[in-house]
């Protein structure tokens, strides 16, 4: 089997090799220099991951495990303008580099590709993977909608926020990994194991990210660590704060919460200190050992030998415990 290494290489060089017409070059090089931004590449990584697990070959599984990518960057391009965000990774987003009409076209145009890879899978198998991807797709409009939705509410409970992050962000590894077992012609019960490892994981994934943001080391997370406590952002960490402080506490959240004027770090301090009198790092920490466990369930009941499935137990393991 091949390592996650050797599939990330693989998954970057074939990016690398993909070309896009030469005109008009305003729609299509935002696409190549935003691809070239780079990533972990670790959706497709995904695919390709569940179809070696199964048994199909890397070569045949690739346009499939690249149109997942295309899909992710997609999604990206677009987030990029509705957060407003001025960069991706360290290098101008696409709306800031040339113009918002450009982004949104240039984001239409790489979706368009998704479905262009997809159309080079073997025709046995497209409708399929069809299926699970226009599902995958919709959700996630649907949650990025919602998470517009709670900026407006002042209130949100665990419950819709984990919804939320659901849609948003695991479906699209649970598609990922069960585009794979469909080109490893897997069996209806393996894909649904696989689909519920992925989206499990996924929302461990997102809880991990709500933890570092708050927590993690400045030096190896990448962004500015209490950039959600600055933007009042409804993390699972602030949801239950709002939900579990009392008294002077609450009160001083609040405040925080709804002052426009303020100095971040002290901000960053002050809030960071009620979470921790509320014991909230460790909240997250066993919600997201919760879901990780969900997860290892339905991986378990995969059947296959316990070989097979040890790379994506190795990936599981590096989301679980990562610090970036």
């Amino acid at each position: 089997m091949q390592s996650i290494v050797a599939l990330q290489r693989i998954i970057s060089e074939a990016l690398d090799k993909r070309t896009f017409p030469d005109n008009p070059i305003s729609l299509y090089e935002p696409i190549s220099y935003f691809l070239g931004i780079g990533g972990k590449r670790l959706r497709p990584v995904l695919t390709l991951l569940a179809a070696d697990m199964f048994g199909a070959a890397i070569a045949e599984s690739l346009p499939a495990a690249l149109a997942v990518e295309m899909f992710h960057n997609f999604t990206l391009m677009h987030d990029d303008i509705m957060d407003e965000a001025p960069l991706r990774r360290g290098r101008e987003t696409i709306h800031t580099k040339w113009d918002v009409n450009t982004a949104i076209l240039s984001g239409d145009a790489t979706l368009i590709t998704a479905y262009q890879l997809l159309a080079e899978c073997k025709s046995t198998q497209l409708a399929e993977l069809l299926k699970v991807f226009n599902k995958m797709a919709q959700e996630v409009c649907e949650g990025q909608q919602l998470d517009m939705d709670f900026e407006k509410l002042p209130t949100v409970s665990e419950g819709e926020y984990l919804h939320m992050i659901r849609l948003k962000t695991s479906v699209l590894l649970g598609a990922a990994l069960e585009m794979g077992a469909i080109l490893g012609q897997a069996s209806a019960q393996d894909r649904a194991n696989i689909y519920a490892f992925g989206v499990n994981m996924g929302i461990a994934f997102q809880l991990q990210d709500d933890i570092l943001d708050v927590y993690g080391d400045p030096l190896k997370f990448g962004k500015q660590v209490g950039g959600d406590i600055i933007e009042n952002k409804k993390t699972y960490l602030l949801i239950n704060a709002l939900q579990l402080a009392k008294g002077d506490d609450k009160k001083e959240l609040m405040q925080w919460i709804e002052t426009t004027d303020f100095e971040q770090k002290r901000k960053i301090e002050r809030v960071t200190a009620i979470f921790d009198k509320l014991g909230l790092q460790e909240l997250a920490n066993q919600k997201k050992i919760a879901f990780a466990k969900d997860a290892y369930r339905a991986l378990d009941a995969i059947e296959l030998a316990v070989e097979k499935k040890l790379p994506l137990i190795e990936f599981a393991q590096n989301l679980l415990t990562r610090e970036h």
